[in-house]
């Protein structure tokens, strides 16, 4: 049986972040008069080190805000690109294609810009405000959890290789225990030299948090980052750092009923979610029951054809022109869910679609990769190698998130991420600067290959929800390609079978793998579908019978997501939020 959790309902303001020392951080900067995106930045923040696992505070740090003020929605990428000395022929002649763990699948830090952007632009408070709470809990340390634990001990051959991860995350030579005080001494010294310069600046806030930002990408941070990528023949340049910056980007809208869902854009999978939730709008779901065998196959079918399109069409869109407007066209929305057999499933991750004549407009804009397209008649399985058998790709164990809704009705909504196992630490500093080239192509036969100052496709994409120009939802999740899976089966559960967000985001979830992993080497499970033990060994039979090839996850398992969300309720007002027990995030209101 999975854990049950209390529903927080708040008058107020709430949070929902994936470790409670990080939700507690966020309510005391609600209390202490900050809004939403004071509390949301130094939740983030503290994720890089409560989750410094799964979270690198010089990783990534994709985040959506919407003031009341305005009502505006914008999001800020988080997302760094490849250096100026990385190439897609390097990876092609030295690792066949292959992008390597460790050192040369850096991308530059964004996180540390973003969380500042986000600062400057809607909040409130300095960054040494926001950022003392991460200072303390590097500093002081905090009790390891099972989740924590269990990952640092599977990777430990992986931390081993490297002396400097070795004597963090192997401290006394062995995996830290359950309950045992996890310390970061270097990383609370990075932070705190981020807010001595802060404070040591003269002017006003915005200047202070300049000098914060500049310490990273133009100061000793970012000269020791350098350096060391020049000892150690990594890619990553002062320049890289020195002239980088996140960028803001219209967020996408989708309508489903009375409700507008905001998605990120095609540099991410938001373009997929949205893509996922304009299907699920046209398909009639209410009338199936949930977690029906032919509610599962809707949704798993759904979730092969979006895939598919992301394939072949979502990239870094500085780079490539992605049609963006044919996938959401509603024509080609409708058309894509006629290819949905009812009674049958896909036995392999279907043939992209055509939104809107996009393949002929897409030969045009993107020569390079049509060719590759059209040799492959459509259908790009062959950029991920296929094992038949059961699940062999860990990667979706990285990635955290944070939700808040204020006072005011500002939202905040941030997908930060980056593991510290596959990459390397830079000596001294604590930080293991993002490793999400991993979600990049070594070879130049996928649109999502690499190049300089192009950003990997990101998984992480956090989402809110408006109806009638009010706030509705903020809410994401952890889980790589399960991310737009688990978020879509929150949003249905809520908004079509009436659950609390609690309930919401404990009822038994699936997913299907049935597409080339967007981590490398990209992996690719014909027709594989996961679900959870809490779904009927009658739903499991039935789903056998539709063609599909399921196995079990037992309940409770982290590798469904840890959907986190704080839910405004439209007629009462009530500030309502959810935790996901999968793993470590819980939810505070007040």
């Amino acid at each position: 049986m999975i854990e049950k959790r209390t529903h927080v309902d708040a008058k107020t303001h709430a949070i929902a972040a994936g470790h409670d020392l990080a939700t507690q951080a966020g309510l005391a900067v609600l209390e202490d008069g900050g809004n939403a995106v004071d509390a949301g930045v130094a939740a983030g923040i503290a994720l890089g080190v409560l989750h410094s696992d799964l979270v690198n505070f010089a990783g990534v740090a994709p985040i959506m805000i919407r003031m009341a003020e305005t009502g505006e929605v914008v999001t800020i990428d988080g997302l760094g690109v490849w250096p100026r000395a990385a190439s897609v022929e390097f990876f092609e002649r030295e690792f066949g294609g292959a992008i390597p763990t460790g050192i040369l699948r850096t991308v530059v830090p964004a996180a540390p810009a973003a969380w500042i952007k986000a600062l400057s632009t809607f909040g409130t408070m300095p960054f040494g405000d926001v950022a003392s709470f991460a200072v303390r809990y590097a500093r002081e340390g905090f009790p390891v959890y099972p989740v924590f634990a269990d990952f640092i001990r599977t990777n430990r051959d992986a931390y081993r290789q490297h002396a400097a991860s070795a004597d963090i995350y192997l401290p006394n030579g062995r995996p830290p225990e359950v309950g045992e005080l996890f310390k970061q001494q270097d990383l609370a010294g990075t932070l705190q030299y981020m807010i001595d310069q802060e404070t040591a600046a003269s002017g006003d806030r915005r200047t202070g948090l300049k000098a914060a930002r500049d310490a990273f990408y133009k100061g000793d941070i970012a000269r020791t980052i350098a350096t060391y990528h020049t000892r150690n023949h990594g890619f990553l340049a002062y320049e890289d750092l020195a002239s980088f910056d996140v960028r803001f980007e219209a967020p996408l809208t989708v309508p489903f009923g009375e409700i507008d869902i905001y998605a990120c854009g095609a540099w991410c999978q938001g373009i997929s979610f949205a893509e996922t939730m304009g299907m699920l709008s046209r398909l009639n779901i209410g009338v199936l029951e949930q977690n029906s065998g032919k509610y599962i196959h809707t949704l798993t079918e759904v979730f092969k054809l979006v895939f598919a399109d992301r394939e072949a069409f979502v990239a870094d869109p500085s780079f490539i022109d992605v049609p963006v407007d044919g996938l959401l066209d509603p024509a080609y929305l409708a058309e894509r869910c006629r290819a949905i057999d009812p009674d049958k499933a896909c036995p392999e991750m279907p043939k992209c679609g055509s939104p809107f004549g996009a393949i002929a407009e897409f030969e045009t804009a993107n020569q390079a990769f049509a060719t590759a397209l059209k040799n492959s008649d459509g259908d790009p399985h062959d950029t991920g190698w296929k094992d038949p058998g059961t699940l062999t790709d860990p990667a979706s164990a990285d990635t955290s998130y944070v939700a808040v809704i204020d006072r005011d009705g500002n939202m905040f909504s941030a997908t930060p991420s980056d593991t510290s196992a596959d990459t390397v630490v830079i000596p001294g500093t604590g930080l293991c600067p993002s490793s999400r080239g991993s979600q990049s192509r070594g070879t130049g036969r996928s649109i999502n290959s690499l190049a300089p100052g192009k950003r990997p496709r990101l998984t992480p994409n956090p989402a809110l929800a408006v109806k009638d120009g009010k706030p509705l939802l903020a809410f994401g999740t952890p889980g790589g390609d399960v991310q737009i899976q688990a978020m879509a089966q929150v949003f249905l559960n809520m908004f079509l079978y009436d659950m609390n967000v609690q309930d919401a985001v404990e009822a038994p979830r699936f997913a299907t793998y049935s597409f080339p992993s967007s981590f490398a080497p990209n992996a690719y499970h014909p027709n594989l579908l996961t679900v959870e033990e809490g779904i009927s060994d009658e739903v499991f039979g039935e789903l056998l019978g539709l063609g599909h090839k399921p196995e079990r996850w037992p309940d409770g398992t982290w590798k469904a997501g840890g959907v986190l969300a704080v839910h405004r309720h439209p007629e009462t007002g009530r500030i309502l939020a959810g935790a996901d027990p999968r793993r470590a995030g819980t939810a505070r209101g007040s």
